[in-house]
């Protein structure tokens, strides 16, 4: 077996990439298997489809917000992911049978089972050039609203996301447009997670050579996943298409009909490394 070369690394980019912080939901669908199929041979034709209960094929949307430490500051990136779980194609007899939930939790060791990009929306033009760079993501601009859980905000443990449109300008700048191009909201409040040791994810691509490529990112922690497969959780999810003419609109649509029920979803949260605390007073003298 002839050894393969390891894809460049161009300039400015250094690997690994440290995540300073990461905050993230992912909401997983167990959906008819044909046209993701039929989507991922058009996107990455060396990759297949995973198939799960009864067959069928499991997509995801992965939202990220993250902080990076670079030697000229700091950086804070958005980014929302639209997923195939797959794997390549040549590797299938190395698979173990799972269950969603299985999965889900982790139990695939040998890392086969990862995610093919299908769409990715950023909000930082320096992260996009290093998606399709290094990664050879399909990675495009745009920026988002969001309501997150926080230590700084109320309690609750409610995930919303809005993206919408956006450019990249002149001088690398992100214009941001007024078309939105979807909602996901993930409300898990009252609900307990299990920690689902998945790290590492292993991401796919496929470059303009139709190389694939296979990028691991490491989690230092579990997740934590929700199973939401039981019908009285059909109504904690909630996705939104607002550009059913586009391209990821398109896919979406073809992939999740409206209705379709979320199987499970899951989430990290860096924990915070500080805390400045709520001021005191201090005695003082008589004013002269």
């Amino acid at each position: 077996m002839t050894s393969l070369p390891l894809p460049p690394v161009p300039e400015p980019f250094r690997l690994p990439f440290h995540y300073g912080a990461l905050h993230q939901i992912g909401v997983d669908w167990l959906v008819d298997p044909r046209p993701v199929r039929r989507l991922l041979a058009k996107h990455h034709p060396d990759l297949t489809a995973a198939a799960f209960d009864d067959g069928r094929a499991l997509v995801s949307l992965n939202y990220q917000l993250y902080f990076a430490q670079y030697a000229f500051g700091g950086g804070v990136t958005q980014e929302i992911e639209f997923n195939v779980i797959a794997f390549p194609t040549a590797e299938a007899d190395r698979l173990p049978r799972l269950s969603y939930a299985q999965y889900a939790q982790g139990w695939d060791q040998t890392k086969l089972l990862g995610i093919a990009r299908l769409h990715v929306v950023c909000d930082n033009p320096f992260a996009i050039r290093a998606g399709r760079e290094l990664y050879a993501e399909p990675k495009y601009p745009g920026w988002f609203e969001v309501d997150l859980p926080s230590l700084n905000g109320p309690e609750g443990k409610t995930w919303t996301v809005r993206c919408k449109a956006a450019e990249v300008g002149p001088d690398d700048a992100l214009e941001r447009g007024r078309a939105p191009l979807l909602d996901l909201t993930a409300r898990l409040d009252g609900l307990t997670s299990v920690a689902a040791n998945s790290a590492p994810v292993t991401g796919y691509g496929t470059d303009r050579e139709g190389r694939l490529l296979a990028g691991p990112m490491n989690v230092h922690q579990p997740y934590g996943w929700y199973d939401l497969a039981a019908p009285e959780h059909s109504g904690r999810t909630r996705l939104a298409v607002h550009a059913p003419d586009g391209d990821l609109g398109r896919d979406l649509q073809a992939l999740l009909p409206d209705g379709t029920p979320a199987a499970g979803a899951w989430t990290f949260q860096s924990p915070p490394v500080a805390a400045h605390n709520r001021p005191y007073y201090l005695p003082t003298g008589p004013r002269v």
